[in-house]
């Protein structure tokens, strides 16, 4: 076994690196260093937003913009300018007033405010927009980076009045609603805010509804269905889940008002998202909603709140890894741990996936899927794959050239993708998380894999003939492991070859006694199962505890390993992994196996032993410490370094297609992961895996 150094393999960083001092962060407006504090972080999402999501040029945007304000100089946390002119108040179009993220509560939840109870945080942002100098400036909206308060200003004769939106303009100033004809106004999401939407809907059942998290959770997650439904409706066909402007007579006299803040317009959004609930039940009644059918149980505010979140987005062509991100750090907080359920962070799973190197023809499984992580970075690796043949930029592409990449990955993910778990509230998890990121239907059975073929759970059946032992090309799961779960059933523990009592022979070997134990830990069982799921030459990616690797009693179940498949990598992860995720020290590495075939067992039997090389690694960081802080790549001196990335998004502006290009300084987590799949692909040109 070659134990190699990542240094060697992977060339290190060429680009001029930069440090930052303690303390500091980049301002993704200007490039420069300023105090991190948790105002600025708001700050920082925002102007990301910004540009990710509305459009908005960093050259047209000044923070700290100094003005007077009722006669007082004032500084606005971003002030942003018509494109290309100067700045100053004549070409100001909308201010940002931030403020710190406030604390949640203890269980997580914090209670959402409408626009009037929150009037008292609007002096200062309701002075800047009302200053006579500014006269253009139309738009404003204040934030602590959970509440958002959108406002329009409407000058009459005799006041000035600030008209509460769901939302403000795109950078060529069109505001997406009813009166759309397509959804060219719905935009893709940034990955940070997707994730704050989330939690700001979820919040806003649990604080405001008072819903238990788990009940908020489905409410929410029925909506998103809802969401995804409307946007795979025939383009024929209008949109029915949006919440937007209609005239309204007020005091006699007719004005436009936002649905969100409106009795009658919440009676209309309820009315056109209940049709769309009905329908998604009907077509997911045998899968998703089988065991808890859909009733939305929300007030008409809450409900109208939650679209007017939602429809702004197209989740269609939001990226795959904002999606799963945002869903994945929701989902975690709904689920408990009592059976071994430790979900895995992104990065070692994104790793798994890496190494394995699934393929759109190849058929993938999760045994263990939990809520789908492993299944959707596979969908992202994939998505990857097809956008690399089609010599495209995600983001970047034609109508039709996503369509046909969304039609591949949908077909990927309802036939050639596939998971298990014995928790009906994960299968629905999720068969939800795959497809949000597909908009594909899964195939998620809720089964107990290690019973399968048998089993008394309703997914048995439907696996059969789908799913069947031998059929996978990949395997990658985290299964439930502890001596703290045994399995002792002797109906389960017959099936399994490591499930009974071994002895070891003359010639350094094993033998099966026939003797079953009487409890066997569940990961022992699932490496062979794993590798029962996989075709001759399947690959194996597989999360155990080091101890399989490394105690002497266990030295059977390593020689049952290397007798039935080819050791492709192991690789130790750090124990911060598991501190985080599910508050254990669990010492864990990922061992990747390719299943032998019949003769090439039977040629080994037989002495006609193949040396082969085995890529090994040790991560020692992960991008985040034992309390789950963020941790940077620093220097010698012990600064944080920089390093420039660039930034691509498709905008319309003045009704053309464009696309804005940003450079900026970022940190960079310092995270051993991509090093070591770039150092497993470079091992791979020089050492092709072994067998047939």
């Amino acid at each position: 076994m070659a134990d190699l150094e990542l240094d060697d393999l992977v060339p290190q960083v060429e680009e001029e690196i930069d440090s930052l001092e303690e303390g500091k962060l980049l301002d993704y407006i200007t490039g420069n260093p300023v105090k991190d504090t948790p105002k600025e972080q708001v700050r920082q999402r925002i102007a990301r937003a910004l540009f990710h999501e509305y459009g908005i040029s960093v050259d047209d945007m000044v923070p700290d913009f100094k003005m007077k304000v009722e006669g007082r100089s004032k500084k606005i946390d971003i002030a942003i300018f018509e494109a290309g002119q100067p700045k100053n108040l004549d070409y100001l179009e909308r201010v940002v007033i931030c403020d710190k993220e406030p604390k949640t509560g203890s269980k997580g939840a914090y209670r959402m405010r409408d626009h009037k109870q929150a009037e008292k945080e609007f002096g200062l942002l309701y002075g800047a927009m009302g200053e006579e100098e500014a006269s253009n400036c139309n738009w404003g909206l204040w934030t602590n980076g959970l509440d958002f308060y959108f406002f329009q200003k409407e000058v009459s004769r005799f006041d000035i009045k600030f008209q509460p939106r769901g939302d403000w303009p795109l950078a060529d100033g069109t505001l997406g609603s009813r009166t759309v004809a397509s959804d060219q106004q719905l935009r893709r999401a940034d990955r940070d805010m997707l994730l704050t939407a989330f939690k700001r809907c979820h919040n806003y059942i649990h604080g405001n509804e008072g819903m238990p998290k788990d009940a908020a959770f489905w409410q929410f997650l029925y909506l998103i269905f809802a969401k995804l439904h409307d946007e795979r409706r025939p383009k024929d066909q209008p949109a029915r889940f949006w919440a937007g402007m209609f005239e309204k007579e007020v005091n006699g006299k007719k004005q436009l008002v936002d649905e969100q803040f409106d009795p009658e317009g919440q009676k209309a959004i309820r009315e056109r998202v209940t049709q769309l609930v009905d329908e998604v039940a009907e077509k997911y009644k045998d899968t998703v909603f089988r065991d808890n059918p859909p009733r939305l149980q929300l007030s008409d505010r809450a409900l109208a709140f939650i679209v007017g979140e939602l429809a702004k987005y197209d989740l269609g062509r939001t990226a795959l890894d904002a999606k799963g991100a945002a869903y994945q750090e929701l989902v975690k907080h709904n689920i408990r741990g009592d059976r071994g359920q430790y979900f895995t962070p992104r990065g070692p799973v994104d790793l798994v996936v890496e190494i394995l190197d699934p393929q759109p023809h190849e058929r993938v499984m999760d045994m263990a899927s939990g809520t789908g992580g492993f299944l959707v970075s596979t969908l992202k690796h994939v998505d990857r794959l097809l956008h690399a043949k089609a010599h495209v930029s995600s983001g970047e592409e034609s109508t039709e050239e996503f369509l046909s990449i969304q039609e591949q990955l949908i077909h990927f993910a309802e036939h050639q993708l596939f998971g298990a778990d014995f928790d009906p509230f994960l299968v629905r998890a999720a068969q939800m998380n795959i497809l949000m990121a597909s908009n594909g239907q899964a195939q998620v059975f809720y089964m107990n894999s290690l019973e399968f073929p048998a089993g008394h759970l309703q997914g048995v059946e439907e696996a059969q003939g789908k799913a069947d032992l031998g059929t996978m090309d990949v395997v990658m799961t985290n299964p439930p492991f502890g001596s703290d779960i045994p399995i002792t059933d002797p109906n389960i523990l017959r099936h399994y070859e490591l499930a009974h009592i071994w002895e070891r022979t003359e010639d350094g070997g094993f033998r099966n006694t026939g003797r079953l134990q009487g409890s066997v830990a569940p990961e022992v069982l699932f490496i062979e199962r794993a590798l029962a799921w996989l075709k001759p030459g399947g690959r194996l990616g597989i999360v155990l505890p080091n101890g399989i690797l490394g105690n002497p009693g266990d030295e059977y179940i390593r020689w049952w390993i290397l007798r039935h498949s080819w050791v492709l990598a192991s690789i130790d992860l750090p124990v911060e992994v598991f501190i985080v995720e599910a508050n254990v020290n669990i010492l864990t590495s990922l061992l990747f196996l390719k299943k032998k075939t019949e003769d090439e067992i039977r040629a080994e039997d037989l002495g006609q032993q193949v040396d082969y090389p085995v890529f090994m690694a040790v991560a020692e960081k992960v991008g985040f410490d034992r309390r789950g802080n963020t941790l940077y790549k620093r220097g010698p001196d012990g600064e944080e370094l920089v390093v420039e990335k660039e930034y691509r998004e498709r905008v319309k502006v003045a009704g053309e297609s464009v696309v804005r290009v940003l450079r900026r300084k970022e940190k960079t987590l310092d995270d051993d992961l991509p090093r070591i799949a770039e150092a497993y692909q470079k091992f791979r040109e020089t050492n092709p895996m072994p067998g047939s």
